[in-house]
């Protein structure tokens, strides 16, 4: 039995879209966020001023991930255009580290660190789109030996869960640090594309991110218990969860409500929270507000570890500046396409169908049909009354379902408020509306944006 994911796979080639000089700024002067790595690195934008930058880039954990890989890496791609800016590929990991402040949250007595959420994040060389790609961590693999933040070597194993080369390089070099080169290294492996970077966030930032939003909304379509997960109950409906409960639900697998338990449908999960997490900071006014905005970026960097080439004031404020036009449906999430492993019903191999994914990844193409490029906007534009700006169509729109979407005529309930364009004249941001989703997808099964709806709750 196989099953593959996303059904929406970009394999076509294309041309990728000129530089961001080159195109329309849209009126977009607050920066847009995305996910836990990105949300902290685009803020930096709205928090301005040297002083903030240097207290919170001091509080970041960092290694230099391109010396310890060395010289023996794939080849980075460069754009056709060699006035456009380079695409960017950086590794995002959830690590559930027991150490520290995370002691104190899972109390669980297990021992070591893995990283059970690992995405690969793709900005485009125009800045115009953001794919987050998740790997499911049950995927077997071949784990390489990985250069340790020591200088160190860990021993190849074969055969691996993926996940696994983030505990490798804990076991081996005793940090977070070594746990991250390793799953960079096995990615690169994997393949084929020179990763930029790594971020990774434990348990304690997760949650006081979340805390410093003041909560995130999110559809919970099923009543949920989930013993396993410290006894997480929610009740099916629009539910308001602050750090504690957005964490118990991110970490969820099994349980009432969770469907057949299994990792791959908590990837769905996780990348849905993350998508709300990217909206809420849009629309709660976070990067209008200094203290709060503060107080968002001191909470996640305090529990950041980073390669050092973003670890740097001059490093996060030139990617938040550079990427500060995102918005809701440039952001897209997918998964790795796979099948179950027939000689391990518990894993799953990465498919031919991957090989694609990889190559758009190297060549700077859409790795899904999820966001919607100029082209697309200009082909469509006469028939259903869309511009490239994302001006609304006739049904009221500014995003198209996509070709097959059994569903597109359907007025589905979103599970939050899809964010706001340009400024109010309060300053706080929220001026007027993005476009309502028109589009519903199964995260995890399909490709999506922030701006399309995964869960319906009535």
């Amino acid at each position: 039995m196989t099953r593959t994911t996303p059904r929406h796979v970009a394999s076509r080639p294309g041309t990728t879209t000129g530089p961001s000089h080159a195109r329309a700024l849209r009126r977009h002067t607050v920066a847009r966020t995305l996910g836990m790595g990105l949300t902290a690195v685009l803020a930096f934008v709205a928090v301005g001023g040297a002083t903030a930058a240097v207290k919170l880039t001091g509080n970041i954990t960092a290694v230099d991930s391109d010396k310890l890989l060395g010289a023996d890496r794939p080849e980075k791609v460069m754009p056709e255009d060699p006035n456009a800016d380079m695409p960017l590929n950086i590794v995002l990991m959830g690590s559930d580290s027991r150490g520290g402040d995370n002691a104190d949250i899972v109390g669980d007595g297990t021992q070591g660190a893995r990283s059970d959420t690992t995405m690969i994040m793709h900005i485009s060389s125009d800045r115009s789109r953001v794919e987050m790609l998740s790997i499911p961590r049950d995927t077997t693999i071949d784990i390489p030996s990985c250069p340790t933040s020591s200088g160190g070597q860990t021993s190849p194993v074969s055969r691996s869960k993926f996940n696994g080369a983030f505990a490798q390089g804990v076991l081996t070099g005793g940090d977070v640090e070594s746990g991250a080169l390793c799953a960079q290294k096995t990615i690169e492996t994997i393949t084929d594309v020179q990763m930029d970077g790594f971020v990774v966030v434990d348990f304690a930032g997760f949650e006081k991110m979340v805390d410093a939003l003041g909560g995130v909304e999110l559809c919970i379509p099923n009543d949920i218990d989930a013993p396993k997960a410290d006894h997480l109950v929610l009740s099916a409906g629009m539910q308001e969860l602050d750090g504690d409960t957005a964490l118990k639900y991110a970490r969820a697998r099994t349980g009432e409500g969770l469907g057949d338990g299994s990792d791959l449908g908590r990837i769905g999960r996780q990348q849905e929270l993350l998508a709300a997490v990217a909206r809420q900071v849009m629309s709660a006014g976070t990067l209008a507000d200094p203290t709060k905005s503060l107080k968002f970026l001191g909470a996640v960097t305090g529990s950041m570890t980073m390669s050092s080439n973003f670890a740097s004031i001059q490093g996060l404020a030139g990617l938040a500046y550079s990427a500060r036009n995102v918005r809701p449906d440039t952001i897209a999430f997918m998964t790795a396409p796979y099948m179950y492993d027939p000689n391990n019903a518990a894993n799953v191999l990465l498919t031919d169908e991957a090989d694609e994914v990889w190559d758009n990844l190297k060549h700077d193409r859409p790795l899904s049909d999820a966001i919607e490029t100029e082209s697309d906007d200009a082909k469509d534009g006469d028939k259903d009354g869309a511009t490239k700006d994302g001006a609304k169509d006739d049904a009221g729109t500014g995003t198209q379902a996509a070709e097959g979407t059994d569903d597109i005529d359907a007025t589905p309930v979103a599970d939050d408020d899809p964010g706001t364009t340009g400024d109010a004249e309060d300053g706080s941001g929220k001026g007027e509306k993005d476009p309502e989703p028109k589009r519903t997808r199964d995260a995890g099964e399909e490709a999506f944006t922030g701006a399309d709806v995964t869960s319906v709750c009535g």
